[in-house]
């Protein structure tokens, strides 16, 4: 499986283990693609149905002039799945991946069995609401180098050797628009759902049970106050990047598997 096309729009996309496994669909975050969950999908395939995208804009899939948005992203997403016949996923996205795929639940409900949420790209407020304007502006200018040079201290002293690194490079070959466009529509454009007021509104519109795990103490907490739906819970990390699932890949591969051992894998 590599390139697929839905029609609107064509998205690179692998899939590993069997097609008779519960599916569960990985999703990366901005400025990245799904190599970031190699290592997580050749270890999950003897469980599930593994199901790697790369988002519109990014990676190997097609980059459109306009449009790059979590909305949009969530939307071929929906496509995808329905393309591919998988039936209802176990929906797992880091940051803006995170947000990609509670947007896929809260408007495709019926593709998605539950949701897992990795330090997600929603929630914003105080300081980081201030500087959103400056940073879009930035983004608008530079491009992937001023998301680049952001980036690269999202990782903690002790990150795995070669992270950073990877990170920055794949950035830098993300598209100056897409950076811009997918910054802007998760925190500023018309329906964005970045910023805590809209969070919290549109996470309250998800029906499945959800698992988020923060490296934020604050934002742990503040998420719990969100839950609606029996099941759902939140994690807090400590002393961890922002790159939680690539620093501690065993960890999160565990949390994936006892999360659908706990009944999440199911409708």
């Amino acid at each position: 499986m590599t390139i697929i096309d839905l029609e609107h729009v064509h998205l690179f996309c692998t899939a590993l283990g069997s097609d008779r496994a519960v599916p569960l669909l990985l999703v990366h975050g901005w400025g990245g693609d799904g190599r970031e969950w190699s290592a997580h999908a050749e270890t999950l395939a003897d469980r599930f149905r593994v199901i790697v995208p790369d988002l519109r804009g990014h990676g190997r899939s097609d980059v459109p002039d306009e449009g790059n948005t979590p909305t949009e992203m969530a939307d071929d997403l929906a496509a995808l799945l329905r393309h591919l016949g998988t039936g209802p996923v176990i929906a797992a996205g880091h940051s803006m991946g995170g947000q990609v795929v509670n947007l896929l639940a809260v408007r495709h409900p019926e593709l998605v069995r539950s949701v897992v949420a990795l330090d997600p790209a929603h929630g914003a407020h105080g300081a980081e609401v201030e500087g959103i304007p400056a940073r879009l502006a930035e983004y608008r200018k530079r491009g992937a180098r001023a998301a680049a040079e952001f980036i690269a201290g999202a990782f903690p002293a002790g990150a795995p050797v070669g992270l950073r690194t990877a990170h920055v490079r794949t950035m830098l070959g993300t598209p100056d628009h897409v950076i811009a466009q997918a910054y802007a529509g998760m925190y500023t454009d018309s329906g964005a759902v970045g910023v805590r007021p809209h969070s919290e509104a549109y996470l309250r519109r998800r029906t499945q049970p959800a698992l988020t795990v923060w490296t934020s103490a604050q934002a742990a907490q503040w998420e719990r106050g969100t839950l609606r739906v029996p099941g759902s819970r939140v994690e807090h990390w400590p002393d961890t990047g922002h790159y939680l699932h690539e620093e501690h890949v065993g960890r999160t591969v565990r949390l994936l598997k006892d999360w659908a051992t706990a009944g999440h894998g199911t409708r």
